[in-house]
């Protein structure tokens, strides 16, 4: 598995922690910086931020891939747009939490949130809504 980070640096324990989530190894983790310029339109630069993962066309549709998104929550959102053009689905990302202990401000992963079931289940309600209101 890869690991595509658009978020902060990763700590050794962090990517245990996502291995340990997923049940596979991280091969390998691409580091990409991800700064607005807010006084731009931001889709374009959000496209060449994905660039920067350095991966073709073919390995967005077919690697064994997991994303961290950026902290900044307008990046993430295009950015998941983005990726799910580049893949044909969402990708799969990780939630961070922080871990107060008082003196450190840390972050632990919490969870693997897959996109593209999040989605299915939102469209098998969409349906379920729209039979309910029909009838």
């Amino acid at each position: 598995m890869i690991c595509v980070n658009f978020g902060h640096p990763l700590t050794v324990e962090q990517v245990h922690q996502i291995e340990t989530l997923c049940r596979l190894p991280i091969e390998r983790v691409i580091e990409v910086t991800c700064q607005i310029d807010e006084n731009e339109t931001i889709w374009p630069q959000i496209s060449a931020i994905a660039d920067r993962a350095g991966l073709s066309t073919s390995q967005w549709q077919t690697l064994a891939l997991i994303v961290i998104p950026p902290p900044l929550h307008i990046a993430a959102t295009v950015l998941m747009a983005e990726l799910h053009g580049r893949m044909g689905h969402f990708p799969s990302i990780v939630r961070f939490r922080s871990i107060d202990n008082h003196q450190v401000v840390r972050f632990e992963v919490v969870e693997i949130v897959n996109l593209h079931e999040i989605r299915q289940k939102a469209r098998q309600m969409r349906g379920s809504v729209t039979n309910r209101t029909a009838s």
